[in-house]
């Protein structure tokens, strides 16, 4: 399953730390921002808050289809029933203002799913961009305090893309050759994931650990 993050990465061209003389200097760093994007602890926590969030509206949506379909069935066994020669006419009639009422059921709920389903890609864009946002700031400002401790003036994303891509396709790459005499790739990803939590060690080894502990 790809990142839901991954998909939003903005290609930043440049983040410019001094002015532009820095050119005529040859302080020149690169940084590869998607991988550090994507290796980022907090990119992976963040990508599975988002998955766990649309499976819970997933859940909640299905459930509303689910009582949709439910209130159909009903209304078209009310329809039957109203017709059904056997009953007496108050009976069916009793049938048919049931059917009736049930039908307005049926149409409130087709405007609540709508609604929740409106109201769902909202939330979820919001909280991708959102978190998006907070993770590229953190990166930024790991980056720039690296480069402004090793005199660089300028410092390039080499993952960056231009948009003459068509529709639905990435676009050709900014910078066609770069030698990364100076990447600081590796070196500011190091950085941001030496607070990363330690992992919780997965139910198999619980157990292998808890046998340990008994011998």
């Amino acid at each position: 399953m790809k990142s839901p993050l991954r998909k939003i990465v903005p290609a930043l061209l440049l983040v410019s730390l001094m002015s532009a003389p820095a050119w005529g200097e040859g302080r020149l760093a690169t940084v590869d921002l998607r991988k550090v994007f994507d290796g980022y602890w907090k990119t992976k926590q963040a990508d599975a808050a988002l998955k766990d969030r649309a499976a819970d509206i997933e859940k909640e949506h299905k459930s509303m289809l689910d009582d949709w379909k439910k209130a159909k069935d009903d209304y078209q066994a009310l329809l039957t029933e109203a017709n059904n020669q056997n009953l007496s006419l108050d009976e069916r009639d009793k049938r048919k203002k049931s059917a009736e009422d049930k039908f307005k059921q049926i149409k409130e709920s087709e405007d609540a799913i709508t609604q929740y389903e409106r109201q769902a890609r909202a939330t979820l864009e919001e909280q991708k961009k959102r978190m998006r946002d907070s993770i590229l700031e953190e990166i930024r400002t790991t980056i720039n305090g690296k480069a402004k401790a090793a005199g660089y003036g300028l410092v390039v994303d080499t993952s960056a893309e231009s948009g003459n891509g068509s529709p639905g396709t990435p676009g050709t790459p900014v910078f066609l050759y770069c030698s990364n005499e100076n990447d600081m790739t590796e070196t500011v990803l190091s950085q941001l994931n030496a607070g990363a939590p330690a992992e919780t060690p997965k139910t198999e080894e619980k157990k292998a650990d808890s046998k340990k502990a008994k011998k």
